[in-house]
């Protein structure tokens, strides 16, 4: 199965999974620039699940949009598990949605560092509730193959939180 059918039929089992629970979803992200959410509303029918993105690829879109504080931004970075939560936090608190993904990453070809070389992404996912959980990820690849590669972890973590 092809990287792009994968992520269509991830979107589509998330739809699945949010209709039998009644739930919305939302996206907050930034090295993926909307990608998550363009994956989701290929899917027909998902305006009923899914509620809404925050695009927020400037620190400064962080900040206003999610509520991501400065500090955080200053110590640990954008590329960062700290970051990442707090986005996820912020898209739950500023939409009607039940859970939600973040995604910050470094997608190339520059911008990496000895500390987050390219293909380094961070995600965050929460549930309202309260419950959350992150990972990093190293990627291999072009800024096309990290990006399409963070797009499908971000559905796959969307589907491991709601079982």
């Amino acid at each position: 199965m092809t990287l792009d059918r994968e992520i269509a039929s991830l979107a589509q089992e998330l739809g699945q999974a949010l209709t039998a629970r009644g739930g919305l979803a939302t996206t907050a992200e930034s090295c993926t620039g909307g990608g998550v959410a363009y994956a989701i509303t290929e899917v027909a029918g998902s305006s009923a699940w899914f509620d809404r993105s925050f695009v927020t690829y400037s620190n400064e879109a962080k900040q206003q949009m999610l509520g991501v504080s400065v500090d955080s931004l200053l110590r640990h970075g954008a590329v960062s598990e700290t970051v990442v939560l707090e986005m996820a936090r912020g898209a739950l608190a500023r939409s009607d949605a039940s859970i939600s993904v973040a995604i910050s990453g470094v997608a190339g070809p520059g911008g990496g560092s000895d500390d987050k070389p390219v293909g380094t992404v961070w995600f965050a996912w929460a549930e309202q509730g309260g419950r959350q959980r992150s990972l990093l990820a190293r990627f291999d690849g072009d800024r096309h193959q990290v990006r399409q590669l963070a797009i499908r972890q971000a559905l796959s973590g969307l589907l491991a939180l709601l079982k």
